[in-house]
């Protein structure tokens, strides 16, 4: 894989992803889980925005601490599913403006169309997390992405739960600049554009609506 792929090792978010691909997973607990994998995938993700210093009182003195160089980037969840990566990335970045972007896939055809773009006016200066659990056929990511660009994003970092090979290929080739961070790297995907062994629909389960 090309280096801007990356598989975090961290024992605790392979075991969150354990839970939630889990069939008897109910919905509520898979939610909450999920939320607790966006917050690891978040902080690993901005692990190296760039830092200052600044002079700070502690209760015992004085310091030159570090604090983030620029403002924290932008939040965008690709409906439905991201909204489960969202809440769990606002508890990392509580100030951070947020977006959403409707994307649906078509059965058939397996692509992607907008249904609702809210998108935060300041992206040129803070940038973007795109935030989608699943990266299977890697067509919602790619438009999801280029809208966020479009919108005057500069730089961009995506985050999802599990990748398929296919996904991450044609994220790579439409989108180089993009780091993308998965808790997992899963096998392939089926007939049906489904990544396997995958966790099923994301949003269905995260909202109870299978």
């Amino acid at each position: 894989m090309n280096p801007s792929f990356r598989v975090p090792r961290h024992a605790l978010l392979r075991d969150k992803l354990t839970r939630i691909r889990r069939r008897e997973t109910d919905s509520a607990t898979f939610r909450r889980v999920l939320a607790e994998i966006g917050a690891i995938l978040t902080a690993e993700i901005l692990r190296d925005l760039a830092e200052a210093t600044a002079r700070i009182e502690t209760p015992v003195g004085p310091m030159e601490a570090p604090i983030l160089d620029a403002p924290e980037p932008c939040l965008v969840a690709v409906l439905r599913a991201g909204l489960g990566l969202l809440d769990g990335a606002r508890m990392v970045l509580p100030d951070a403006p947020v977006g959403h972007l409707g994307l649906v896939r078509d059965e058939t055809t397996l692509k992607a169309s907008e249904y609702v773009v809210r998108l935060p006016r300041d992206l040129a200066t803070r940038g973007a997390l795109v935030l989608d659990p699943m990266l299977a056929t890697g067509g919602s990511a790619v438009q999801a992405i280029a809208r966020v660009k479009q919108a005057g994003a500069s730089q961009v970092r995506f985050a999802c739960v599990v990748a398929a090979p296919e996904g991450v290929r044609a994220l790579q080739a439409a989108h180089p600049d993009v780091p993308i961070l998965s808790a997992a790297l899963d096998e392939r995907l089926n007939e049906h554009g489904y990544i396997v062994p995958g966790l099923g629909d994301a949003g269905d389960r995260c909202f109870g609506t299978e």
